[in-house]
């Protein structure tokens, strides 16, 4: 498995004054310098050094080999099998990602799954690698060794391996199509999933419907199901095997209910109705193509972008076409090499998402967090570039005929990536938003040819506001649509929190930052769209009072989106400090006085991504840098830049930082649906400069702290 690379190693660094450290003048009062640390100098060059040439920052988010295995199997499947000149750096990947057991796990730390296993198994034999080969044989007897073996795994891989004629489709629990064209106020309808899951289904759907079996070739068939069972396939009855899990790679149990619907359902599937199969195949299939021509061939991420790949292809195959092949195919095909990440250290890769926008907005925020000193020309020029990228990457027309696919407006939005599959998301939205108002308070930054108009401001404001749920909190693409009551008929059994929007404390945090960066750069009335600024003010108040309900007794928040309650933590101080509230507000100094207790002896923060699985606070082994810069970014703006833990977190910080002004790799710091954690690679290099930066700044600004109450 890849380790952390030193993350957590301490080593005692030269000691470099920062801005604002204390000196004593001949009548013994503090002394402010005015210099830039050497610390925070090399730590902004090295975060420009990143910036691509078109003025965005993107680290690759590192997710697991699932989706590259889906490539290679769905490639092999319409007749394009991977280019021979990119097997080595597969094969390289593959390597460098495996377990001790020579098991592939579901993220960077996880321990092997059977179902990664069994998909990187199948496409290491059609890359053509003999079953004894180093990479197979230790797989195989992985998968060998769990009790049920491949027979007991997850839904989603017996549904790829019936697609590869290696699983039969009477032992997969069923998802018809026609639950798409139910009546949309059923509760159970999908047009209430959360829009990942809403989409992945969606493809599932058309492909279980159509009960599609592609053609690997009769020799390596017969070789992979003997292999994968050990046993004769023919003597396998697979639908005594539909409720069978691993427990590797179980987290969300199937409860009774949904038991009762597959039964219910599979008793269906022996005699569907014609009529409805066909006419639910279809509604189907129009919205695939919806999907990929919206999306512009890539879907809103790779992982449903394969299986509408696959179901166009699919759909060509039906007696009576032409047999040529469905135009939207190939566009697909290269859709998906969108998602594609290469280099000599991992070879080749399939991204679960893009992060541009997001690490643009983040490593433009951080840039910018220190004093005005610390901004050479360069990073000065580097802020314009990222502006700019920002401007020319917001949605600035409707997605066509959006409201027939039940689309929201993505007017005014930023999406997670660079934008072009148009999904725009809140707190996307909120941060580039917050970065773009804080590059126009820096006197000269931004030339006024190149300055967003204000209705393109009050657009995304208007964005942010339609994603605001009842209860005052915010979702990320969408409004809640569905009922918390639909995580009880959640089939993906490996996911969790997977089936509806909800109201995420980071989302809301992020949002009530923007909304609230927004509303003062807009002091007066009339700078405002009639009824903008009422609106702006009750969205504020409303997601107030969600986080106060929503932080713990112990003065912490359960995240969502990182790990965990340090990630959330942060959010949440610096959404309630950008709208006002003061330091010495009660609700964030007992997140403060959480944090603090939560600092390890060398000076640093470190949660384990267990803390995901548990809903509960589990410390890692090692500081780690990320969840440090995090959680002095709280404490910056709660206890100020002399308290002790503060102090103690910087030199701890400082002491990780490299000579080129780099930090060392740490532990997967980002997670989605529950179990899927993710290394966000950029995460380590904007959040210290972010955290030493406004350590330094705070410093600067108030000689003797006095004034610790600026907006975080």
């Amino acid at each position: 498995m890849r380790g952390e690379d030193g993350a957590g190693a301490v080593r005692v660094a030269q000691h470099h004054p920062a801005v604002g450290e204390r000196s004593l003048s001949p009548d013994g009062s503090p002394e402010i310098s005015n210099d830039v640390s050497p610390d925070v100098s090399r730590a902004l060059l090295h975060l420009v050094s990143l910036q691509r040439p078109d003025g965005a920052w993107e680290g690759e988010m590192v997710w697991c080999s699932m989706i590259l295995s889906q490539y290679v199997i769905v490639r092999h499947m319409v007749g394009q099998p991977v280019a021979e000149k990119d097997h080595a750096g597969i094969l390289h990947h593959y390597r460098v990602t495996r377990t001790q057991q020579g098991a592939w796990g579901l993220h960077p730390e996880s321990p092997g799954y059977v179902f990664t296993t069994a998909l990187a198994y199948v496409a290491l034999r059609l890359l053509g690698l003999p079953p004894e080969h180093d990479l197979c044989a230790p797989a195989r007897r992985f998968l060998r060794e769990r009790k049920g073996g491949v027979l007991s795994i997850p839904t989603w891989g017996k549904l790829w391996l019936a697609l590869c004629d290696l699983y039969g489709w009477e032992g997969i629990n069923p998802f018809p199509p026609e639950l798409f064209t139910l009546p949309e106020w059923l509760p159970i309808h999908p047009n209430h999933y959360y829009c990942h899951t809403r989409y992945i289904y969606l493809g599932i759907a058309y492909l279980y419907g159509r009960r599609f079996r592609a053609d690997l070739g009769p020799s390596i068939t017969a070789e992979l199901r003997h292999e994968l069972y050990g046993l004769p396939y023919e003597a396998i009855d697979f639908s005594q095997h539909r409720h069978d899990l691993s427990e590797s790679d179980l987290f969300v149990r199937p409860g009774a209910a949904l038991r009762a619907a597959y039964d219910a359902m599979a008793v269906y599937e022996k005699h569907p109705v014609a009529a409805l199969r066909k006419r639910a195949l279809a509604t189907c299939l129009k919205r695939i193509l919806f999907e990929q021509q919206a999306s512009r061939y890539q879907g809103i991420s790779p992982v449903n972008g394969l299986l509408n790949t696959l179901a166009i292809y699919s759909s060509s195959l039906d007696p009576g076409e032409t047999g040529k092949p469905h135009p939207d195919l190939q566009p697909s095909l290269d859709g998906v090499e969108s998602w594609r990440w290469q280099d000599a250290k991992e070879g080749i890769r399939y991204a679960g998402a893009h992060s541009t926008a997001w690490d643009t907005a983040f490593s433009m925020l951080a840039t910018l967090a220190g004093p005005p000193a610390a901004l050479s020309e360069g990073g000065a020029e580097a802020l314009r570039r990222g502006y700019r990228f920002l401007r020319d990457t917001q949605m600035i027309e409707e997605l066509p005929d959006h409201q027939k696919e039940r689309r929201d407006s993505i007017l005014g939005g930023w999406c997670f990536s660079d934008g072009r599959h148009r999904w725009a998301v809140s707190d996307c939205t909120a941060e580039a938003l917050c970065a773009i108002l804080s590059a126009h308070e820096r006197p000269g930054l931004v030339p006024a040819a190149d300055r967003i108009p204000d209705e393109r401001i009050f657009q995304a404001a208007e964005f942010i506001l339609r994603r605001q749920n009842r209860d005052g909190g915010f979702g990320t693409y969408e409004q809640r649509r569905g009922s918390s009551l639909l995580e009880a008929v959640n089939p993906s059994e490996m996911y969790g929190n997977c089936m509806t929007e909800r109201s995420y404390i980071e989302c809301t945090s992020s949002c009530l930052s923007g909304l609230s960066h927004l509303r003062l750069s807009y002091p007066a009335q009339a700078a405002l769209p009639f009824g903008l600024r009422a609106r702006i003010g009750d969205a504020i108040e409303r997601a107030v009072r969600l986080l106060r309900k929503m932080q713990r007794p112990d003065g912490s928040y359960l995240g969502f989106w990182g790990i965990n309650f340090t990630y959330a933590i942060f959010h949440v101080v610096k959404g309630l400090r950008n709208a006002g509230y003061p330091a010495k507000d009660p609700g964030l100094l007992r997140a403060a006085e959480w944090l603090v207790g939560k600092q390890r002896e060398d000076g640093g923060w470190g949660e384990h991504y267990t803390s995901c699985l548990e809903d509960r606070y589990v410390e890692h082994p090692r500081s780690q840098v990320v969840m440090t810069s995090w959680a002095l970014l709280a404490l910056l703006s709660t206890l100020g830049p002399d308290a002790g833990p503060v102090r103690r977190g910087v030199a701890w910080l400082r002491a990780q930082q490299a000579a080129d002004g780099s930090f060392p790799q740490g532990a997967v710091n980002g997670v989605f649906f529950g179990t899927a954690m993710l290394d966000y690679r950029l995460y380590k290099s904007y959040f210290p400069v972010w955290a030493l930066s406004r350590y330094e700044a705070l410093w600067a600004g108030s000689k003797y702290l006095k004034d610790v109450s600026l907006p975080g």
